[in-house]
């Protein structure tokens, strides 16, 4: 039966490419914690034509976000970190500007009010760690902890990943390394690459349909409400230079492939992967639970936040996980016990997670 999805899943990449719908892409399924499919076709560099294989590595954007969560649980359940602690706690210099009652449980989901870039941010301070968490630290925030939950872009990375770096020591990506790629034998997973990798990174592309000028044109931003820096955008362009992807910034640069991300989440289903258990179901229990914003959500959104996890969109209800801009998504289902990872770099309309939720619903459907 994984043969079957292995062939649904290769069959359906290679159609989407072939159609030019996509450009390169990669899909790996775990199902019972046993590999399914792991599955790639098309071009990871359109200049020169090189190919993507299992081994390219793809930015993946917010997907890094689950990555992140995923640290906070781990030190929360080795009871080194208690999400109702403030960030103060671990970080005093975070209490700066009114920040004192912000907890972690309001940084896991986006209800902490500071979801805008500190003011003026160009490219090499945003890749200056130590910079950052000092400039965040000083920001004051947009409305009070918990009054809405709003989605913090880039924010959320450094916030959570340098408590993790109070309470544990290591920085973001040697944690990452240690405790969640060694024990599950990923070499290939990354917030901040190494740059004799740099030559197996996908270039990327963004493409959409010519849309009509508003009628009214929309006002000129806010220069202390963005969420997303000037010196970011475009994105593509951002995540195609070498000192982005050199640099840490753990909501919004992760580089991987298919095969790291769904790794991770098979492992955090009930038995883990090859036996290996990143959480307990009680701790994935609690980090799914939903939380409720004292006014209401952003406007217009109505996100289903976790503690650092989202709800699988178009998937089950018992799903959860993290996607990415332009289409990378990692997620697992308890129930089904599936666990997904893909990535792809030519960014469109194209919904190929839509195509990997269907497949998949089909096989499991016949099994």
């Amino acid at each position: 039966m994984q043969n079957e999805l292995q062939d649904k899943i290769q069959a359906l990449l290679n159609r989407l490419v072939a159609e030019g719908k996509e450009r390169g892409a990669q899909v790996t399924i775990y199902v019972d914690g046993k590999l399914a499919a792991d599955a790639w076709a098309g071009v990871a560099d359109v200049r020169s034509g090189a190919p993507v294989d299992g081994d390219t590595l793809f930015p993946v954007y917010s997907t890094t976000k689950g990555i992140v969560a995923t640290v906070i649980h781990l030190l929360a359940e080795r009871g080194q970190l208690d999400y109702d602690k403030p960030i103060a706690y671990y970080w005093p210099e975070f209490a700066a500007n009114g920040k004192e009652g912000i907890t972690v449980r309001h940084a896991l989901s986006h209800g902490s009010g500071i979801p805008y870039m500190p003011e003026g941010v160009d490219h090499e301070q945003l890749c200056d760690w130590d910079t950052m968490c000092r400039l965040v630290a000083q920001l004051k925030p947009a409305w009070a902890a918990n009054e809405i939950l709003r989605y913090h872009p880039v924010t959320f990375g450094w916030i959570l990943g340098e408590v993790a770096r109070r309470i544990d020591g290591r920085a973001f990506q040697p944690f990452v390394e240690a405790e969640i790629c060694r024990r599950l034998g990923i070499t290939t997973m990354f917030a901040g690459i190494p740059a004799e990798l740099e030559s197996r990174v996908a270039f990327l592309e963004e493409y959409y349909e010519p849309q009509p000028p508003p009628a009214t044109p929309p006002p000129p931003p806010n220069p202390a409400e963005q969420d997303i820096a000037p010196c970011m955008n475009p994105l593509t362009g951002w995540m195609n230079r070498s000192d982005s992807r050199q640099a840490c910034i753990p909501a919004s640069n992760g580089i991987m492939n298919a095969r790291a991300i769904a790794r991770h989440y098979a492992a955090l289903l009930p038995g883990g992967v090859d036996g290996v258990e990143l959480l307990p179901p009680e701790r994935i229990r609690l980090a799914l639970e939903q939380q409720i914003p004292t006014s209401g959500y952003e406007e217009g959104v109505t996100p289903p936040f976790g503690l650092g996890y989202r709800y699988w969109e178009g998937g089950s209800k018992t799903g959860f996980g993290h996607g990415g801009y332009g289409g990378s998504a990692g997620y697992a289902d308890p129930r089904y016990k599936v666990a997904v990872g893909i990535t792809r770099n030519r960014f469109s309309a194209e919904n190929l997670t839509k195509h990997v939720i269907d497949e998949l619903r089909g096989f499991l459907r016949e099994g």
